[in-house]
């Protein structure tokens, strides 16, 4: 058991809203990682857990699934692919751990999908990107350091 030390829900506002946020690209930081087997226990992913920092849907929360070692080496292919755009987007080439990869903001690309197993509409991430510098002018093609790796 867990001490709530005298939470008192009458003072606290409910969440409810847990519909997914629209398909779009948000800036986000990962805040937790953690490497799970499984549920076959063939294989195991790292689970990531990202954070929405700017705009409408600011503080909202969003996961990633990376099946770094898995039975099928398409799936384990894709997976370090995925990893390899983060560590790229974030300026982390070679991380001797995952949390080297948290708090440093880059763009996700979240699309909605509906799950195969209830129905319900959810979100997935399909891609990761670097975030653009404000300095840098709108359309010009290239990419400049970002303000906070300065």
């Amino acid at each position: 058991m867990v001490n709530l030390n005298g939470f008192d829900a009458n003072t606290v506002e409910p969440i409810n809203d847990f519909d997914p946020i629209p398909a779009g690209k948000y800036v986000a930081v990962i805040t937790a990682s953690q490497f799970k087997e499984n549920k076959n226990k063939t294989g195991e992913y790292l689970e990531l857990t990202f954070q929405v920092i700017e705009g409408e849907y600011k503080n909202r929360f969003l996961w990633a699934r990376l099946c770094l070692n898995h039975p099928n080496p398409t799936t384990s292919k894709i997976a370090r692919g995925h990893l390899a755009a983060i560590c790229k987007a974030v300026g982390v080439l070679t991380p001797r751990d995952s949390a080297e990869l948290h708090n440093l903001p880059l763009v996700i690309n979240v699309t909605i999908k509906k799950r195969t197993d209830t129905g319900e509409l959810t979100n997935e991430i399909k891609g990761f990107s670097q975030r653009e510098s404000a300095s840098a002018p709108a359309g010009n093609g290239r990419s400049s350091i970002a303000p906070w790796r300065r």
